[in-house]
């Protein structure tokens, strides 16, 4: 038997797996610990769509999964959906998505090979694959995907919670959405692959390609769906609420956003996003049930999640960086600096911060200042309309800093 070949069949291993941040697996838990437990070699994916130019925690999740599969002697490969990430996934949005241009999408894949290294190795005998969907779903004729399309019913589509809330609110769906399951399911076949990893958000895309192996391939494809990390009222990490911690985060962004997630949030973090072992998170979760301050396991989760993405020495430095910042007031040695257009001493608040990239835009600046979110030189400023003089340090929440020279 070959080096490639051998496949890892430890009980422990297997169960490990099948438990850790899992929501739920397809057809079944036991079917697949069969099929782990026999020693027979599995082909597995994940496809992620660059929509955006860095992993996050929640494609992290994943990842750690596809790697240990790929640790037990496996063939992995991470999909790139440069074809789907133009025609856009419609899960969980009440508006379709923005087209990318096919610019737009490669630029964003770029660091995705590098930042997948740290849960996948690819060189070896049992090196991972990287693939883009593009290589097959943009040559597909209408002569091939009316066949595909046929093993789907438009009652099936509308099935989905978002299509339901919008067809309630009379929001539009637009048919290429509708198409986008299929092309993702058709990764499936065109891969011919053994198993689909995913967040549990994508089940329902994940099972179109069940759907369709089972039909054309008469195969059987096995979907394992991770846990999502989301908030206590089940609201997921995201831009908009400024706690999404992607992999291209620099160590104390990181910590700090880790360190401003709910109470709730602290057991399912050491679960998902760390190494600490399942025994010792149980003990953390009872030790936080009898009254222990969950602050003290916060403080250990940033450090850890810091430690699993980046590194020991930076997890260290950003605990250090946070503990001088937030609790003793100090504000960092280093930080960003501008200039003034033309050389002005004095420049409206609202445009000072545009200018140093605190905020996106003048309307999200003043409502930080109305908010009591922004100070300049220590002082909390609230009036939208004040004025401040250079030099001066601003700073934006807790952990943002930018100075004015």
């Amino acid at each position: 038997m070959t080096k490639k070949s051998k496949v890892l069949t430890d009980e422990k291993m297997v169960r490990e797996f099948l438990s850790r941040a899992v929501e739920n697996i397809y057809p079944s838990r036991d079917a697949l610990e069969e099929r782990l437990l026999s020693g027979k070699r599995m082909t597995v994916y994940l496809g992620v769509d660059p929509t955006g130019s860095s992993f996050h925690l929640g494609h992290a999740i994943a990842l750690r999964k596809l790697g240990e599969l790929q640790c037990m002697g496996h063939g992995v490969t991470l999909l790139i959906g440069d074809f789907t990430a133009m025609i856009g996934d419609p899960t969980d949005k009440m508006a379709v998505r923005k087209p990318l241009t096919r610019d737009e999408v490669m630029a964003n894949c770029a660091e995705y090979k590098k930042q997948a290294s740290a849960f996948l190795s690819f060189d070896g005998s049992n090196a991972a694959e990287l693939k883009f969907n593009s290589a097959w779903l943009a040559n597909l004729t209408f002569t091939e995907l009316l066949p595909l399309a046929a093993h789907f019913t438009v009652q099936q589509m509308v099935q989905r919670d978002m299509f339901k809330r919008r067809i309630e609110e009379e929001k539009p769906i637009h048919l290429h959405e509708f198409l986008y399951p299929l092309m993702q399911g058709y990764d499936s076949v065109a891969m011919d692959i053994d198993m689909e990893i995913g967040g549990n958000d994508q089940t329902f895309n994940m099972l179109a390609g069940r759907t369709l192996m089972k039909e054309m391939k008469n195969k059987e494809k096995f979907v394992l769906a991770t846990k999502l990390l989301v908030d206590p009222s089940g609201v997921k990490m995201g831009k908009t609420e400024g706690n999404m911690v992607t992999l291209g985060d620099d160590p104390n962004d990181m910590y700090g956003k880790v360190m401003s997630w709910t109470d709730g949030m602290i057991v399912s973090g050491f679960e998902l996003c760390t190494n600490v072992p399942m025994d010792e998170v149980q003990e953390i979760a009872s030790a936080i049930d009898d009254g222990e301050n969950p602050i003290v396991f916060k403080h250990r989760l940033a450090e850890e999640v810091v430690r699993t993405f980046i590194g020991d020495a930076e997890a260290a430095s950003a605990h250090e960086h946070f503990i001088k910042v937030h609790k003793e007031h100090v504000q960092p040695e280093e930080m960003p600096e501008f200039r003034p257009p033309s050389g002005k001493k004095k420049m409206p608040l609202v445009d000072a911060l545009v200018l140093t990239k605190l905020v996106p835009s003048k309307t999200e600046a003043r409502r930080q200042i109305e908010q009591g979110g922004v100070k300049a030189d220590g002082l909390v400023v609230r009036d939208a309309k004040a004025d401040v003089k250079t030099p001066v340090v601003l700073q934006k929440g807790k952990r943002h800093f930018a100075k004015i020279i």
